[in-house]
């Protein structure tokens, strides 16, 4: 069996979950809005690179876009450039078949426009070594990415959605940080298709929750207990995660208050009632990480309003 195949148990659950993602898919589609990349790129600012075409070699200060910002946009232009990896993970998973299939597609074709964006818009501004920048993409695609659920298609449920959402609210972060008009526009746009993709594993998520309340709310508890971004395999990854933290783009506190709490909320998981003793187990489980996560942010913000003059974007 492929890693990522779902087991037996799961192939049922998905057969059961697939006309709630037939409507899904067919409302994101409705509501789609194809953009195009290049129309966000500031191209009047570009100039050749050294090399085949004889430019000017990248020099740290041609660049006029900040740290917070431009470190926000690296951290996800490498998360986002690993998309071979996750489509392969979760089309193996969710399988290619029927609407499921037409979903994993079409979430690939709306990331990968993300990727291409976001490049565009750092060479032509010289915000970042080329160089280095696409060195660390070839070891990170290189190193390929593995869902930390293996094959349990809940646990990889609640991962896919606490992952859109945390990555909506980071690039709506970055885009209050950037300071530049083109950027802003360009963060807007992905970030509402992040959002977008968001709604979909949400409404499948609360489906699985009807179906299997039990088994999601374990699921819930597992996940955010470790959940990690995807990215974590990046070269830099730390240095990154802390500056966005420091920057409030992305922080414990951004994460207890913008992205855990309003999943577990939705999915009413404090207010089920009828759990079975391993559910109920779980949930008590779910209430120590929710705590733990509170402290984290707390501590945090302590931390920060004694070390800095004004508290991040995430927290005002």
């Amino acid at each position: 069996m492929n890693r990522y195949q779902a087991p037996r148990r799961d192939i049922s659950l998905l057969r059961e979950l697939e006309p709630v993602v037939a409507k899904a898919v067919d409302v994101h589609l409705e509501s789609a809005e194809d953009w195009y990349p290049h129309q966000y790129t500031p191209w009047s600012r570009g100039a050749d690179f050294d090399g085949v075409l004889g430019g000017t070699p990248w020099e740290p200060e041609q660049g006029t876009l900040g740290k917070a910002a431009r470190d926000g946009l690296v951290h996800n232009l490498l998360s986002e450039d690993n998309l071979p990896s996750y489509h392969r993970v979760i089309a193996e998973l969710f399988t290619r078949d029927g609407a499921w299939g037409t979903w994993i597609n079409r979430w690939t074709v709306e990331e990968g426009r993300h990727s291409i964006a976001i490049r565009d818009y750092l060479m032509v501004t010289r915000a970042v070594d080329p160089v280095t920048l696409e060195n660390d993409r070839t070891a990170h695609v290189q190193n390929g990415w593995g869902m930390d659920y293996g094959d349990d298609v809940v646990a990889s449920l609640v991962y896919v959605t606490l992952q859109e959402l945390g990555t909506r609210v980071s690039y709506r972060n970055i885009k209050l940080q950037c300071g530049d008009a083109a950027c802003e526009a360009m963060l807007n746009r992905i970030a509402k298709d992040e959002n977008r993709h968001m709604l979909f594993y949400r409404t499948v998520l609360s489906a699985a929750m009807d179906l299997q309340p039990d088994r999601t709310v374990r699921a819930v508890a597992d996940v955010v207990a470790s959940i990690r971004a995807p990215g974590h395999g990046a070269p830099g990854y730390a240095r990154l995660a802390q500056s966005m933290a420091r920057s409030g783009i992305y922080s414990p506190v951004t994460h207890y208050e913008e992205v855990l709490q309003p999943i577990v909320r939705f999915l009413g998981i404090f207010d089920a009632t009828g759990l079975r003793p391993d559910g109920e187990q779980a949930r008590e489980e779910l209430a120590d990480v929710l705590e733990h996560s509170a402290g984290q942010a707390a501590r945090f913000t302590r931390i920060f309003e004694s070390s800095a003059p004004s508290k991040p974007a995430s927290v005002r």
